[in-house]
């Protein structure tokens, strides 16, 4: 499995045999960053915003997933979880965390997230062994939050995403505040990050960040 990160809170994740997945494609004329080229098979849709819904970065015809439920596209097994947005609160905006299945080898996407995830929200995600987490506070997770969310799921690996750097138009806490919430002072940086399975994943959690894809 390759996951390659484009900015903001969007991800490519591929491998060999499977459908390739893109997560929130964003409207770079909106969010920053390079405009978007990408082709996958399927795309995920976290919350109606373009900085997460901008379907025409994507130029193949992907099958579109953009709410809760179950999916299975191409041997990739997906759920969706809805987090914010439910009846009692109209005026939040919705948003849909995805768990994908990659063979044995679970990625979570928690988009627009902006609170702690409760005890039964935790459970229906099973075991993550990556978690691709907003960590730069604006209309998603501070980096408090954010590190009590990756407490609760406790994953193999995470990726932060939604964050400050000098090529979004976002008004976002920089990178340099969650790694100081998680006691940081050494980081792994890659261009991509690349695992063939699950079994040789660190068993203590461990950060990673991407570097942006042009």
């Amino acid at each position: 499995m390759e996951i390659s990160w484009y900015g903001h809170s969007c991800f490519r994740i591929s491998e060999r045999s499977r459908a390739s997945v893109v997560f929130d494609p964003f409207d770079s004329k909106v969010v920053g960053f390079a405009p978007l080229k990408l082709r996958a098979e399927i795309v995920t849709i976290s919350c109606d915003s373009p900085g997460h819904n901008y379907i025409k970065a994507v130029k193949s015809k992907p099958r579109l997933i953009n709410g809760p439920g179950e999916y299975e596209v191409g041997g990739v097994f997906i759920t969706g979880v809805q987090t914010n947005g439910h009846k009692k609160k109209t005026d939040e905006q919705r948003n849909t965390l995805y768990v994908i299945n990659y063979g044995n080898i679970t990625v979570a996407h928690l988009g627009e997230l902006t609170r702690v995830l409760g005890q039964s929200e935790v459970e229906a995600l099973g075991t993550v062994n990556i978690a691709l987490v907003p960590v730069g506070d604006g209309s998603s997770l501070n980096a408090a939050k954010a590190a009590e969310v990756i407490s609760l799921i406790e994953p193999n690996i995470v990726i932060p995403m939604h964050y400050g750097v000098p090529e979004s138009r976002m008004n976002l806490d920089p990178l340099s505040k969650f790694l100081k919430e998680m006691g940081l002072t050494q980081l792994e940086t890659m261009d991509m990050f690349k695992v063939a399975n699950a079994k040789t994943l660190p068993e203590e959690t461990k950060v990673i960040v991407l570097n942006i894809r042009s």
